[in-house]
């Protein structure tokens, strides 16, 4: 199919109307070139579609902290295939991820949805990801394109970076993902050096377009587009969502006018031509007909593609979504195994893990109960079912296992867990339409349900039967912007408006503020439950959001604590889940402490008094303080684990898994040990003055040494380093396993100049992989140090700077027993 004939088949209307979307994520369909609608969809852990609503369950696999630290690259390969088959299932073209910025400050606060500190690292994943989903025939959205490392002031700040730290540190990653085959780019909110991105023309033709000779499209976030000619002429090719926004007719005019060239265009529309013909959205209309260009799923659903490159074979004739090559992935075993490879193990005195003998279990958190599995914001889906840390653990079987809240450190009140439904009124409280939710949480942002007229919508309300089993004061809770009503058993208990809260418009859909009211219930007495919210949309798109939750009565904290405490006495092992909650980690926020929310360091510390044999679990996004480290036997970390959390934690926990991960995160032990903290514009701008000196390379120059160095991690046997070997640039290494049992090891490779200039980093990850062995077997590995490990950017460009390296190999920055000479 010759995309050129297609281009000289639009007029310029056509063309331009392609470059915005549709609505909120999609492109139009153009069936007079056999055109498909282009569907996007949010990511990056699972694919949510276009409906924000748990109407259509999507897999949530662990978070993207959580694939780093398996150091894996088939594993994460593997899960970007499946992403791969849910994207086509509904009927979804192009994921919009994988996150590639990087973990500059742990008070970022979507370090979660970011894999690493290090560029190297995230660069390897990031293309392992790329090649996994476009091998399914789905485009990928690395993002955010560049410098978006942080929440605060995110759609205005500039940031100020210099040539050398951008193209090592920051770029680095995007280079990669575009070596990888990357079909699309986002370009972020931010400004870098004093030019929002969308109007970067050095970063985005030049560099991007022009130097890494990228091929696919870019795509602005989401309202980042906001003028016209500059965007246009920078590189921009799609700006997003739509119909409204700086483009359409403004940019036809713009052209017409002579301010934007036809080439770019042209340019523009070759590109986003390119991404539906290898997403199968392209077919040529003189062979048959195009087909429809509903919103349904078997018109826009994209086939798989032979080869990441050339086009997709054609649609089956009826439409309909076809499966990738090869069998079926089974998305929940492999939702467990990526969460059990990427569970980090920190400290294990005494051999306290694997549990073994052990009949009973204290498991003890709010988090126990009700799992933590992902970060907020646009990573959110939502899973048809989640398996907590309780469940999981009580699934044995074989143990018993008691189980305390001890504390809630959450801010906000959780959703019920009970079947609600949605209804959507006219503005005569009528219902137009009806639909079921799985608990009492309401997101249609975007597109509203296909059975719902937006001429005659009014308002929307949830109505759910909720039956108490604590008699007492329960409280119950609107989350949400805008004015609401909330009724129990018919009688109104909350009637008013909820201002937004701060500058950031998406924190107001995704994290909004909320009100609390108390009424007391009786124990089996059902009541019924409704929140109203008025609600309309604007321009073809919807904006609805908001939370019923609820609490039952408490006691307090100093009982839940005693209570706790108790417990974990009297059983053989304690397990303490401890977490972060919504709202210290999300998108449109960051972090201001790295303290564990709440009263949960108190209540580890007390439960470690009780028993000298407890567990703490750290179910986080990001690094977190631990006061308490030294009086606990055993720290596992298990990020944002996915939907089956509980069964993976149960499965490392009695060793019929072990944890594979290691950190891609240093983790320090007070925040003001942090060499890089701050993340709080001044003046409209945060200046990256840290230069290359980010993560592990920082924490060297300080001298500082943090509670666990980047690539830490220990498992449930043990390991010797053997023998080094180099010839040329081709590392080999040889390691024994020398415990009783099969293992994992990650053995990573870090390479200093051995005259180093003392500006630069003492060391870089350069190289790593993933062996296995069984008791006693030595298995050797070899590598190949990339070229780009002895380069510099220099003002003249790229530099290979010849000399002598040494090469070491070990378990993490600071455990390195190996070591060799090469020469470049």
């Amino acid at each position: 199919m010759n995309i050129e004939s297609l281009i000289g088949r639009l007029d310029l209307s056509a063309k331009v109307r392609l470059l915005t979307g549709a609505d909120m994520w999609s492109l139009p369909a153009l069936p007079e070139i056999g055109l498909r609608r282009l569907v996007m969809s949010d990511g990056p852990i699972g694919v949510r579609g276009e409906q924000w609503s748990s109407s259509d369950p999507s897999i949530a696999l662990p978070s993207p902290t959580a694939l780093a630290a398996t150091w894996d690259v088939a594993l994460v390969r593997q899960a970007g295939r499946l992403l791969a088959q849910e994207a086509r299932r509904k009927g979804v073209h192009v994921l919009l991820a994988p996150t590639l910025n990087l973990h500059r400050s742990p008070l970022g606060g979507r370090h979660f949805e970011c894999f690493s500190e290090d560029p190297y690292l995230t660069g390897e994943l990031g293309a392992a990801y790329v090649e996994g989903v476009q091998e399914g025939g789905v485009g990928t959205v690395p993002k955010h394109f560049v410098a978006n490392d942080f929440e605060t002031d995110r759609f205005t700040v500039n940031v100020r970076v210099g040539e050398k730290a951008l193209r090592e540190v920051y770029l680095a990653p995007f280079e990669r993902v575009v070596q990888a085959g990357a079909w699309g780019m986002m370009a972020a909110y931010n400004s870098v050096n004093g030019t929002t991105m969308t109007e970067h023309r050095a970063l985005q033709r030049d560099l991007l377009k022009g130097e890494w000779g990228f091929d696919g499209f870019v795509v602005s976030d989401w309202t980042a587009a906001r003028s016209t000619v500059a965007t246009a002429e920078a590189g921009l090719d799609v700006a997003m969502p739509g119909p409204s926004g700086p483009w359409g007719e403004k940019l036809e005019a713009a052209v017409r006018e002579g301010l934007v060239a036809e080439e770019t265009v042209d340019d523009q529309v070759r590109r986003v031509l390119r991404l539906a013909q290898r997403v199968g959205a392209l077919e040529d209309p003189s062979s048959r007909s195009a087909g429809p260009s509903s919103h349904s799923k078997d018109s826009s659903g994209p086939v798989p593609s032979s080869a990441s490159s050339g086009p997709a074979a054609p649609s089956p004739a009826d439409g309909s979504v076809p499966s990738a090559d090869g069998p079926e992935i089974d998305g929940t075993a492999l939702a467990r195994q990526v969460a059990a490879r990427s569970f980090t193990l920190l400290r294990n005195e005494g051999g306290l893990l694997p549990l073994d003998g052990v009949r009973s279990v204290a498991l003890i958190g709010s988090a126990a109960g009700e799992a933590r599995v992902m970060g907020g914001g646009s990573a959110q889906v939502f899973p048809d079912r989640i398996v907590s840390p309780l469940e999981g653990l009580r699934g044995r079987g074989d143990v018993e296992v008691r189980h305390a809240l001890g504390t809630d450190p959450r801010v906000r009140l959780a959703p019920l867990a009970t079947p609600a439904r949605s209804l959507f009124l006219d503005a005569a409280g009528e219902i137009l339409a009806e639909h079921p939710l799985a608990g009492t949480e309401l997101r249609w942002i975007g597109s509203l349900p296909p059975d719902v007229d937006p001429g005659l919508l009014a308002g929307v309300e949830i109505r759910t039967v909720y039956t108490p089993e604590t008699s007492g004061p329960h409280e119950f809770s609107i989350a949400g912007v805008g004015a609401f009503t909330m009724r129990i058993d018919g009688g109104t208990v909350f009637d008013g408006t909820i201002a937004a809260e701060g500058g950031d418009p998406a924190a107001a859909f995704l994290s909004p503020p909320e009100r609390r009211i108390t009424a007391t219930l009786a124990a089996g007495t059902p009541v019924e439950l409704s929140a109203r919210h008025p609600a309309g949309a604007f321009g073809g798109m919807a904006f609805v959001a908001f939370t019923l939750g609820h609490a039952d009565p408490s006691p307090g904290d100093e009982a839940l604590i005693a209570e706790a405490v108790g417990v974990a006495a009297g059983a053989d092992v304690a397990v303490v889940v401890a977490s972060t909650t919504p709202e210290v980690e999300s998108e449109g926020i960051d972090r201001t402490g790295l303290a564990l929310p709440g009263r949960q360091d108190e209540l580890i510390a007390r439960v470690a008094g009780a028993n000298p044999r407890t567990v703490v679990v750290v179910n986080a996004g990001s690094p977190v303080e631990m006061p308490w480290l030294e009086q606990v036997s055993a720290v596992l970390l298990t990020w944002f684990p996915g939907q089956e959390a509980g069964g993976a934690l149960a499965d490392v926990l009695f060793g019929d898994a072990e944890p594979g991960g290691r950190l891609p995160t240093t983790w320090p032990v007070r925040q003001s040990d942090v060499p890089v903290l701050n993340v709080t514009p001044a003046g409209g701008e945060v200046a990256y003055d840290e230069g290359l000196f980010i993560g592990y390379r920082a924490w060297e120059r300080a001298g500082r040494a943090p509670a666990f160095w980047f690539g830490h991690g220990l498992g449930y046997t043990t390991w010797s380093y053997d023998t080094i070997a180099v010839t040329g640039t081709t590392v080999t290494v040889a390691v024994t396993n020398t415990g009783r049992r099969a293992g994992r090891e990650v053995v990573q490779f870090y390479l200093t100049a051995v005259n180093r200039d003392p500006d630069r980093p003492a060391r870089r990850l350069a190289a790593f992989d993933v062996v296995d062995a069984g008791p006693g077997q030595t298995v050797v590995t070899t590598v190949h140090l990339p070229e780009r490990a002895f380069q510099i950017w220099t003002e003249e460009g790229w530099r290979t700077a010849s000399g002598d390296y040494t090469v070491e190999a070990g378990r993490s920055v600071a455990d390195r027993p190996l070591a060799a000479t090469v020469t470049v």
